[in-house]
């Protein structure tokens, strides 16, 4: 069962690494402050160490590495063109969008923690490590709100 579960959050975290990479992406061109495309693309680069990390555990395991879901990439793709660049303070809009999208990967990391119990105690961590990427920028964009 160990197995099984540590391969489950693995896999789960990848995903959300990948989802973060691209949300980010998606924004990055609209912005026009300095200090808050600084502070994304350093989260960008946390985000993909962490998943080049994720897929060398995951290579361990022998098990594949995942992809977002089809829905929640084009709900993320929507809900972030729809409102970045259609207003005036695109700013303020990516980070109240990137912020929602904190909260939502806390939110699911929190509840893969708990769903897989048995998973090992490096996969339980890293997916903290990544939760801690997510709390650290969804706090430090609370002054772009």
């Amino acid at each position: 069962m160990e197995s099984t579960d540590t391969i489950a959050l693995l896999q789960e975290c990848d995903s959300g690494t990948k989802m973060a990479v691209t949300s980010i992406d998606e924004v990055l061109d609209k912005l026009h402050d300095e200090k808050l495309k600084n502070l994304l693309t350093e989260s960008k680069k946390h985000h993909e160490k962490l998943g080049n990390d994720l897929h060398e555990l995951l290579l361990q395991y022998h098990a594949d590495d995942k992809d977002p879901g089809l829905m929640a990439k084009s709900m993320s793709w929507f809900k972030t063109n729809m409102k970045v660049g259609m207003g005036d303070d695109n700013d303020k809009t990516a980070a109240d969008v990137m912020t929602d999208g904190c909260d939502m990967g806390i939110k699911s990391l929190r509840r893969y923690l708990n769903q897989y119990k048995d998973a090992s105690h490096s996969a339980k961590a890293i997916c903290s490590r990544l939760i801690c990427i997510e709390e650290t920028l969804r706090d430090d964009l609370r002054k772009y709100l």
